[in-house]
């Protein structure tokens, strides 16, 4: 069961929810649905059923809940790599201990995030994930010996321009750069110049790694990158 799911060629990103609490499923399922590019599909439903949902609903991507019963969560995070190995799996956690952390990522979470993650983080860790990146949540203190620490100042000598801000809240949302051109009404050979500018403004190794620091100085309200009026998009409006 691990061809490859029929919606890449639509654009839209299928994610099935995996939590145990009803009200935390709803809340999820109206994040995914509120996020451009991405549908909440299947029965979302507890994590004992997981691989029984993942079967019916052919997801990209799963959410799974990753609270109290961690032992039993990442058993089924296994079983699903093991049957599924083309699925991303991205949890939502209370936990930010770094072991904890390494555990979820042996077991085949390819996406970390708290638990009160934004929907932006949410959506753009999910697209990540996809494309074969390992996304760990900003708030969580898990520096690396080349990783930029959380909360550090982003202030680029150069300032962004106007549009290169564009691009980047285009960045924020998970785009590629085909459906940021299309938003912009560019083309895409100038968004990836755009790109270019931003990594070097930024300091940035990719993409990911952008977002990662405007993410986590935005949080810590110590971004100067010339990019103040963005914002992440309220829940209803993502």
């Amino acid at each position: 069961m691990s061809a490859p799911m029929a919606s890449a060629a639509r654009g839209v990103t299928r994610v099935l929810v995996l939590a145990d609490a009803p009200v935390l499923r709803r809340g999820l399922i109206s994040m995914i649905n509120e996020t451009a590019g991405m549908q909440s599909v299947g029965t979302p439903g507890e994590l004992r059923r997981g691989l029984t949902l993942v079967e019916t609903a052919r997801p990209d991507a799963v959410v799974v809940e990753m609270g109290a019963g961690r032992a039993a969560t990442l058993n089924v995070v296994r079983d699903l790599r093991r049957r599924f190995p083309r699925v991303a799996i991205v949890a939502l956690a209370t936990s930010e201990d770094p072991a904890v952390v390494n555990e979820a990522i042996a077991a085949g979470v390819r996406g970390y995030l708290m638990l009160n993650t934004s929907p932006t983080l949410l959506g753009w860790a999910v697209l990540a994930v996809r494309a074969g990146r390992t996304v760990v949540d900003p708030q969580i203190r898990r520096v690396e010996p080349s990783a930029t620490p959380v909360g550090k100042p982003l202030t680029p000598e150069v300032p962004l321009t106007r549009r290169e801000s564009d691009v980047l809240d285009e960045l924020l949302q998970g785009q590629s750069n085909r459906q940021i051109g299309r938003n912009l009404f560019i083309s895409e050979d100038t968004v990836k110049s755009h790109v270019k500018a931003i990594l070097r403004k930024l300091g940035a190794r990719d993409r990911a790694h952008a977002v990662s620091l405007v993410l986590s100085s935005r949080s810590s309200g110590t971004c100067t990158c010339g990019a103040h009026g963005l914002t992440a998009p309220a829940p209803a409006e993502v």
